[in-house]
C-alpha cells in the first residue's frame, strides 16, 4: 500500500468511525451489554481458532528473534481469553454512566446547572505485542459508547484480525455498527503517522507499549494523548513490618510476570529490618534466578547468600525498567527518605509500601507522588480488571482527564446541562 492509499484508507477508517460514534453514542445499555455478552460467548467459544491465528504469530515471532518479554506478551492462551470474557461480562454487569447527570445545583436564578457524562466519541489505540488489548480496547469503547479506531503491532497482526472479526460479529448481533470497532489492517507504519494527526475525525489518542513508541506519538501527535512512559515501581519494607507478608507481597511484586509495567523494579528496606528481611528476599529471588543490582550497604548482607546474583547498583539503575528478571535493591533509613527516593526515580506509576504504622502508612499515601499507591499490597494489582474497572484501556501517569488505570469514565467526557422553566438574564 503506497502512502496516497495509506491516507486514503486511514482517513475512511476515521470518517466512518465518525459516524458510527453518533450512534453509539444514542445506544441503550441494554444493547450496549448484549454486545459485550456476544463478545464474552464467541470468545470462549472461538478459542481454538484464535489459538490457531495466535500461533501463526508466536511462529513468525520466534523464527524473527524477538525478545521473550516481548513474546509472553504476545501469547493468547486460555487464561487470556477466559480473563478477556470475564472482563466483557464484568463491564456488562456495570452501570451504564454515559448521560449521568451530576451536581446539579439551583442557582439565585432559578436554572438549575449540573454536568452530564458523554463520551469522547472516537479514540485512536496504538498498541505492540498483547493482542488481548485488542477486546480490551473493544469492550470499553462498547461500553464507553464510543467508537474505537485500533492499530495493533505487526508482530500480532494474524490474532489482532482473528480478534477483530469476533467484536464485529458481537456488534451486528447487538444491532450496533460494525465500524464502531475497526482495526486497522496494514502494518504499514505510515498508518500511524496518520491516525494521529486526524483531529477532525480522532477525539484522542492511546499509545500503549514500549517507552519508544510511546515518545513517537506522544510528539507526533495533533490530538491530546493518554498514556505512560515508564513502570519503575517501587515496593517499600517498613519498619515496623510483618516480614513474612513483606517476603510473600515483593516476591509477587517482582516475579509472578516479569513483562508488565506495574511489575516492582525496585525493593527499598528500612535499615533496621535490612539484616534479617534482605537474605531471606535474596534466597528467594536466588531461587528464581532474578539478578539484584545493590546498593553498597545491602552487599554484605547478600554476600553469602547461595546462589545469588549481586552486582552493584549504579546512578541508573535507580531508574530502570527492566521488564526482566532483574531488580534493584537499597537500604533507606525509613519512610521519609523511602518516599524522598520514590519520587526522585520513580516513573510514577505504581508504588507500595509494606508496613504495620498506619501512621507510616498515611503518610505514603499523602505524599508518594503516583498514579497508584499502595499499603500492603502487590504493585500487579494495579489493572483496570483488578480494580473493578472490568478492562483497562491502558495507564496513564500525567495528571488531568484520566491518572491510572484508565476504564470506562477515562473515555467519557463531561459537558455543562441547565435545566429552566422559561428564566431570562436580567
Amino acid at each position: 500500500m503506497n502512502a496516497l492509499n495509506v491516507t486514503e484508507y486511514v482517513q475512511a477508517l476515521g470518517l466512518q468511525a465518525k459516524v458510527a460514534s453518533a450512534l453509539m453514542a444514542s445506544a441503550s445499555a441494554a444493547t450496549k451489554n448484549k454486545a459485550l455478552k456476544a463478545l464474552a460467548a464467541a470468545l470462549r467459544t472461538q478459542g481454538p481458532a484464535l489459538q490457531q491465528a495466535n500461533a501463526l504469530d508466536l511462529e513468525r515471532a520466534r523464527a524473527a528473534g524477538l525478545a521473550a518479554p516481548m513474546v509472553d506478551r504476545l501469547q493468547l492462551t486460555p487464561k487470556v481469553l477466559e480473563t478477556c470474557a470475564l472482563g466483557c461480562e464484568q463491564l456488562a454487569a456495570m452501570p451504564d454512566v454515559i448521560g449521568e447527570i451530576r451536581g446539579l445545583q439551583q442557582q439565585p436564578s432559578g436554572i438549575r446547572v449540573g454536568q452530564m457524562r458523554v463520551p469522547i466519541g472516537v479514540f485512536g489505540m496504538v498498541y505492540e505485542s498483547r493482542p488481548n488489548v485488542t477486546i480490551e480496547a473493544a469492550s470499553l469503547a462498547i461500553k464507553s459508547g464510543n467508537a474505537a479506531i485500533l492499530r495493533g503491532g505487526s508482530e500480532a497482526i494474524e490474532s489482532n484480525r482473528a480478534l477483530a472479526l469476533l467484536v464485529r460479529a458481537a456488534l451486528e448481533e447487538a444491532g450496533l455498527p460494525q465500524d464502531a470497532v475497526q482495526l486497522v489492517k496494514t502494518t504499514d507504519r505510515d498508518a500511524v503517522g496518520q491516525l494521529i494527526a486526524m483531529p477532525e475525525y480522532v477525539d484522542v489518542i492511546i499509545p500503549r507499549g514500549g517507552k519508544g513508541l510511546i515518545e513517537r506519538i506522544a510528539a507526533g501527535a495533533k490530538v491530546p494523548v493518554i498514556k505512560h512512559l515508564d513502570g519503575n515501581c517501587h515496593s517499600y519494607v517498613d519498619d515496623p513490618c510483618d516480614l513474612d507478608m513483606a517476603l510473600r507481597v515483593v516476591d509477587n511484586a517482582k516475579t509472578q510476570k516479569y513483562s508488565p509495567c506495574n511489575a516492582s523494579e525496585s525493593l527499598l528496606v528500612a535499615r533496621a529490618v535490612a539484616p534479617e528481611f534482605l537474605p531471606r528476599m535474596a534466597a528467594e529471588f536466588a531461587k528464581k534466578g532474578v539478578e539484584m543490582r545493590v546498593c553498597a550497604e545491602s552487599m554484605p548482607l547478600l554476600a553469602t547468600v547461595p546462589g545469588a546474583k549481586l552486582v552493584p547498583a549504579t546512578e541508573q539503575d535507580w531508574s530502570e525498567e527492566y521488564l526482566a528478571p532483574i531488580i534493584s535493591i537499597k537500604i533507606v533509613a525509613g519512610v521519609d527518605e523511602a518516599i524522598a527516593h520514590i519520587n526522585r526515580y520513580s516513573s510514577h506509576h505504581t508504588d507500595a509500601i509494606l508496613t504495620r504504622d498506619h501512621v507510616h502508612a498515611q503518610q505514603f499515601l499523602r505524599e508518594v507522588d503516583s498514579a497508584s499507591v499502595m499499603v500492603n499490597a502487590s504493585t500487579r494489582f494495579a489493572d483496570g480488571f483488578e480494580y473493578g474497572l472490568g478492562a483497562e484501556i491502558g495507564i496513564s501517569t500525567d495528571k488531568f482527564h484520566a491518572r491510572g488505570p484508565v476504564g470506562i469514565e477515562g473515555l467519557t467526557s463531561l459537558k455543562w446541562v441547565v435545566l429552566g422553566q422559561g428564566e431570562v438574564r436580567g
